[in-house]
């Protein structure tokens, strides 16, 4: 499986650097220069295509999907989609009224009301990123184990770090980013048991003022490697800006600090988007509640920057290829919280329901809001 991803993946790259970005604003390149498509997908974003991170890399997947099919289907976008019930609503009818036949919301705050449409809509198929809801006729959800690569960040900041001290902007302490901070606290202390992973909450999604001053609030704490879970890359100009390093999130965006930049852990959306568009093609699609892997190509750790020591190199590939081959889960006892307190007792593995159950911080971890 993996390597038959790594080959589309080569042959989406390859079409796209031919092809234009399709998906304009709430529109679509016209596709009848190439014939009628089969399918119109539409996504509803929270925030610009263009934000450099969250809503950027879903468009790279929506971008590289259409380009993969060449014509058959075609995409509409809606930008700056607040967490609304009315606002997500009219996005997505307004993108049915223009023959979409599939709506794909990428942000946790549209799944109830995707739930609704899909009740009153049974003939359109509804997909949602991040959520817990589904139905057995139209409606599915979509993530990722990115607590995989977060694991590989942590390597990466825990073998960097001079001073042990590492700072994590987040959004929210809701249960999707406490298990990214607690798996990139456990890689980081699996090679540094000094390291400390010091948190502070934006209360935002997307804020990009906020985000860089709560990472300017990190550095003046003595932190020297900043993490984020956050959809700009504030802190990692920030992170520049101070001579400290930066590990980004969503996509490779290097180019935005490439004085700080030491990797990030990225998403492949166009792994899950290709799949599934084709499944809807051949008539063979039903509700899922995928969960991508590393080993699958959905979720992975961007290529380290120069920055990162041979050292630090050598031990991610290490454990990497272990992920990989399913040897290393992420979750394994004795783990205890930031109170010491045992939340995963010794020789327990967590599965994908017990690390979505996790609603604290592990030791070496803590955590407050800006």
């Amino acid at each position: 499986m993996k390597k038959f991803l790594a080959v589309l993946l080569v042959l989406v790259l390859a079409i796209s650097s031919f092809t234009g970005c399709g998906g304009k604003g709430n529109d679509t390149e016209d596709p009848t220069a190439k014939g009628e498509p089969e399918l119109t997908v539409g996504f509803i974003y929270i925030g610009p295509k263009s934000d450099g991170g969250f809503s950027e890399a879903q468009d790279r997947g929506r971008q590289a999907m259409e380009d993969y099919f060449d014509g058959k289907v075609a995409t509409l976008t809606a930008e700056n989609v607040p967490e609304e019930k009315q606002e997500v609503k009219s996005a997505a009818l307004n993108m049915m009224d223009q023959g979409a036949k599939v709506i794909i919301g990428t942000s946790f705050g549209y799944m109830d009301t995707l739930e609704e449409l899909a009740q009153e809509y049974p003939d359109t198929i509804f997909i949602h990123f991040s959520g817990n809801k589904m139905n057995d006729t139209n409606f599915g959800n979509y993530f990722g184990a990115m607590e995989e690569p977060r694991y590989l960040a942590g390597i990466v900041a825990g073998m960097m770090t001079k001073s042990n001290k590492i700072g994590y902007v987040a959004a929210f302490p809701y249960t999707e980013l406490l298990i990214g901070i607690n798996a990139f606290t456990l890689g980081a202390r699996s090679v540094n048991p000094d390291a400390e992973v010091k948190v502070v909450y934006t209360n935002a999604w997307v804020d990009a003022a906020n985000e860089k001053a709560a990472a300017e609030a990190l550095l003046a704490q003595g932190c020297d490697v900043l993490e984020q879970h956050c959809d700009t890359t504030g802190p990692q100009i920030a992170a520049e800006a101070a001579g400290a390093y930066a590990i980004g999130y969503n996509m490779d965006s290097r180019e935005a600090a490439p004085g700080a930049f030491l990797t990030a852990p990225i998403w492949h959306h166009e792994a899950f988007y290709i799949k599934t568009v084709q499944e809807i093609l051949d008539g063979t699609w039903k509700p899922e509640s995928y969960y991508g892997t590393m080993a699958d190509g959905y979720v992975d750790l961007a290529e380290l920057s120069d920055l990162v020591t041979p050292e630090a190199a050598a031990k991610v590939a290490e454990v990497r290829a272990q992920i990989e081959a399913g040897e290393h889960p992420i979750f394994v006892g004795p783990i205890k919280d930031n109170t010491g307190k045992v939340r995963v007792q010794e020789g327990e593995t967590l599965d994908r329901a017990g690390i979505w159950s996790i609603d604290y911080l592990v030791e070496g971890a803590t955590g407050a809001s800006n």
